[in-house]
């Protein structure tokens, strides 16, 4: 099922609850190279594609981002938290780079 905008912004923030970050600012755009990027200062930015995948692909962006506000890369720590928080994640991201 696709999602629309106000659903994709409500996942983003529940889950920013549920880990314990802020975000500041929710935007969506067209992005030719990510699915999404976030900055320090709690700006995510989602690319418009993911309206088009199905929930649990989508889920794994937003959490993946709102992670980066715990931890800047992608190292032990970052997975550690991912699976806390997804226990399918490498799942989902496999599915994702497959598309």
């Amino acid at each position: 099922m696709n999602a629309n905008k106000a659903d994709l912004k409500g996942t983003v923030r529940q889950w920013a609850d549920h880990i314990g970050v802020k975000v500041r600012e929710i935007h969506l755009r067209h992005m030719r190279r990510k699915w999404a990027s976030i900055s320090t200062n709690g700006r995510l930015t989602l690319n418009t594609d993911l309206l088009n995948l199905p929930e649990a692909l989508t889920e794994f962006v937003i959490v993946h981002e709102l992670v980066h506000l715990l931890v800047p890369n992608h190292g032990k720590l970052f997975k550690g938290y991912m699976s806390a928080y997804l226990p399918d994640w490498e799942e989902r991201q496999n599915c994702l780079r497959s598309l």
